[in-house]
């Protein structure tokens, strides 16, 4: 049975699993993921919206990626976070995810999506990936699984220090939202029956510029291979003075790295530069067998960031 709540303090019920887009859920559901009372989405108000204010962007979390990426003012204000909206999945699957689908979806690992297997995100007792095949597994090894987080856009977000809207718990900023990957069987914080309802990115900084780049391969294109989000600020005498830069693909979180942006603060917006902070972003990886390969893309990936952010300065 379907409810179509016309609130969200009423679809916020406990053990029901809520759809918006459903790009992930019905895939979920026919796999035997995921059960309990079916909660769409489709009539609460205002979670298709984009809302402007002083306090910046609130984004309602049924806001599709398509719409996301075409909007001017978010493609103005948020450059990088644009970007990573239209470049992710396929024009298909941007069309119907939604903002909070994409934050929330489920670790794409084949283990856990096999019906055959039962690793750590499926009830078992291991995380098979690491015995098994991880080609596309992560390069930061930071907890008992070893699969990637799968939200670009919670990536992107990280880098806007943007915050959650929630009901039936309490608010939080993306970052707390994902979590720290410690518990292996989920990729979010959010309690059952909360719902996201948007997410609010602070006004745009004079001075900003971003730009989102990830590499892929042929036979996987929809998933990056490593992905990154850069973002600084350049005061008129052309040095940063802010800097934040985020990477996806590598670790069972999206990561913040702090090393790049440290590297990056008080230095002048220059190639030379760029390819200093780069090659910090690798530091701690701790690869698997068959992840060493994302250590060596990293650099170049954060670097093109970079230099696409170089690129928008005045436009």
């Amino acid at each position: 049975m379907i409810q179509f709540p016309k609130s969200a303090d009423k679809a916020a019920i406990k053990d029901g699993v809520v759809r918006a887009g459903s790009t992930d859920l019905t895939e979920r559901r026919h796999l035997g993921l995921a059960d309990g009372p079916l909660i769409d989405l489709r009539d609460v108000a205002d979670l298709d919206r984009i809302e402007w204010n002083a306090g910046g962007a609130k984004i309602g979390a049924r806001v599709t990626l398509a719409k996301l990426a075409a909007d001017e003012k978010i493609r103005a204000g948020y450059r990088g976070f644009a970007a990573a909206a239209g470049e992710l999945a396929t024009p298909q699957i941007r069309a119907v995810a939604t903002l909070g689908g994409s934050l929330l979806q489920r670790s794409r690992c084949w283990y856990y999506r096999s019906p055959d297997a039962q690793c750590l995100k499926s009830g078992g007792e291991r995380c098979l990936a690491r015995g098994g095949d991880h080609l596309y597994h992560a390069c930061f090894d930071l907890g008992p699984c070893v699969a990637v987080h799968p939200s670009t856009l919670g990536m992107a977000l990280m880098t806007y220090d943007a915050q959650v809207s929630i009901t039936g718990a309490a608010s939080r900023s993306v970052e707390a939202l994902l979590g720290d990957g410690a518990d292996p069987r989920r990729e979010n914080t959010l309690e059952s029956g909360a719902i996201v309802t948007a997410i609010t990115l602070p006004p745009p900084e004079a001075g900003e510029r971003s730009a989102y780049f990830r590499a892929t391969s042929r036979v996987r294109a929809e998933w990056p291979l490593v992905e990154a989000l850069a973002r600084i600020i350049v005061d008129d005498d052309g040095r940063i003075t802010s800097a934040a830069i985020a990477v996806g693909g590598v670790a069972p979180v999206p990561l913040r790295r702090a090393a790049v942006e440290a590297a990056l603060v008080g230095k002048l917006a220059k190639q030379s530069v760029y390819e200093a902070a780069a090659r910090n972003v690798a530091d701690g990886a701790s690869p698997l067998p068959m992840t060493g390969y994302k250590v060596d893309l990293l650099p170049a990936t954060v670097l093109e960031a970079l230099e696409r952010a170089h690129e928008t300065a005045g436009t």
